[in-house]
């Protein structure tokens, strides 16, 4: 399937205003439900307030509450390295698969870790590799190393299984420590839920001690707010949206848009609902940014740079191709059509060169399209934020196609819902030659 997008009614050149209510941020929803699931025995879902409608999320919700002996978690990266952790200490024997770009994604780290901790794991396929084979049973627990600067996800997985370990959880981490927010968030959730834990230089401390159940409110989604941010940045001055659900005092790393986007030309203001987005200036000739606490920025970052014709020098991308696909390379191949170059200049650098072209402002993009009437199509790779980092184009340019739409149900099933009660027009075809069905 493909959904044409447009947005006439907000490309009148003058500004406008709007209002979104984000969902529940499905990094937290997670890390909550595999915490209260340890901490009860069972998910007590009442006890959960704007938990995330995400498939990666319900997929977690669903698989804790199965009573089977195999689980498939689909394209749920965070969900499968959950369970692995969490299927390890729980008595019984089951095998862990997923989809067949999950049995792509490496999974040696946390499996090798776990193993030292007393787990029994075994590759059903090739090693290093999903599936498993995960005879669960208590964990003697103690110290173990672990990589840091791969992807913080092994790390929160075995921070959440630390208090229910024998002789409690001793973690080091080697090398520079990627996506340090969402470490931090799984230790305040752990506290949350009766945990005592000690982060204290390279070492993390998570004291054996079972957790308790607690009620727990979710706040909304700040990696979502950044396609919200997009928008607005490629807005005429004055353009106003009013973003609710977000926190100024947040669990999430993500929280650092504000500041990445205020170079970029909006001003954010936090009300006792969520923030008030205001295009107020012009977008800074060169942004430089390490996105090693906030990858899932990256995406939305390059895109909007790409538009204004930003010169961009990101860092911290490590972690972006062992992602629901290779996401540099995706975005590599997707603005080249466009005339803009997304390159490693180092092995710790990426430059982005060139703008894509408005169709008021000729070739302005270098080696763009010549024929700004066709309808760019972008294609998502399996990958929720492709499509959702992508779309905010359709403030700069006639149309674009984002092929398989629904692959935002990952982590924002709601997105283009959200985007059609701002203004945005969409048509879904069958493919990019196919007659359109509307949805306004």
């Amino acid at each position: 399937m493909v959904l044409r997008l447009t947005a006439a009614a907000l490309r009148t050149g003058a500004p406008w205003s709007g209002k979104v209510v984000l969902e529940g941020s499905k990094s937290i929803s997670n890390r909550v439900l595999i915490a209260q699931a340890m901490s009860a025995g069972s998910l007590d879902l009442d006890a959960l307030e704007n938990l995330s409608p995400s498939e990666d999320t319900q997929t977690l919700k669903r698989l804790l509450q199965a009573d089977q002996e195999t689980l498939d978690t689909g394209a749920a990266g965070t969900t499968f390295r959950f369970l692995t952790a969490y299927l390890a200490r729980k008595e019984g024997t089951r095998t862990l698969t997923g989809s067949a770009r999950m049995l792509e994604r490496p999974i040696r780290i946390l499996v090798d870790a776990l193993r030292e901790l007393g787990a029994d794991i075994e590759y059903l396929g090739r090693e290093g590799y999903p599936p498993l084979r995960i005879r669960g049973a208590e964990l003697r627990g103690g110290r173990v190393r672990i990589p840091a600067d791969v992807s913080s996800q092994y790390i929160s997985a075995l921070l959440l299984i630390g208090p229910s370990l024998r002789q409690g959880l001793e973690l080091e981490l080697v090398g520079k420590v990627g996506s340090k927010p969402y470490i931090g968030m799984t230790l305040r959730i752990l506290e949350h839920f009766g945990a005592e834990v000690r982060w204290e230089g390279m070492v993390i401390r998570v004291e054996h001690k079972p957790l308790s159940p607690a009620a727990f409110r979710i706040e909304s989604d700040w990696s979502a707010a950044s396609y919200y941010y997009s928008m607005v940045a490629l807005s005429p001055l004055g353009t106003q949206l009013t973003v609710n659900g977000l926190n100024r005092e947040s669990y999430q790393g993500d929280a650092a848009l504000t500041g990445i986007y205020d170079a970029l030309g909006v001003r954010t203001v936090f009300s006792n609902t969520g923030v008030v987005l205001t295009r107020s200036g012009k977008a800074a000739a060169v942004l430089r940014y390490d996105f090693s606490d906030c990858p899932d920025l990256a995406q939305t970052a390059v895109v909007t740079c790409a538009a204004l014709g930003v010169a961009a020098h990101f860092n911290g991308l490590e972690s972006l191709r062992i992602k629901e696909t290779d996401r540099t390379a995706a975005l590599q191949t997707e603005l080249e059509p466009f005339g803009v170059r997304f390159e490693e200049s180092s092995p710790k650098e990426w430059v982005l060169k060139g703008k894509i072209p408005y169709p008021t402002s000729g070739s302005a993009g270098g080696s763009a399209r010549p024929n700004t009437s066709e309808v760019p199509l972008i294609r998502t790779y399996e990958d929720h934020r492709m499509a959702m980092a992508f779309a905010p184009l359709a403030m700069v340019i006639p149309a674009l196609s984002i092929q398989e739409p629904d692959v935002v149900r990952k982590s924002y099933p709601g997105f283009w819902d959200d985007l059609r009660s701002l203004g945005f027009e969409t048509e879904l075809m069958e493919s990019a030659a196919s007659e359109p069905h509307s949805s306004h």
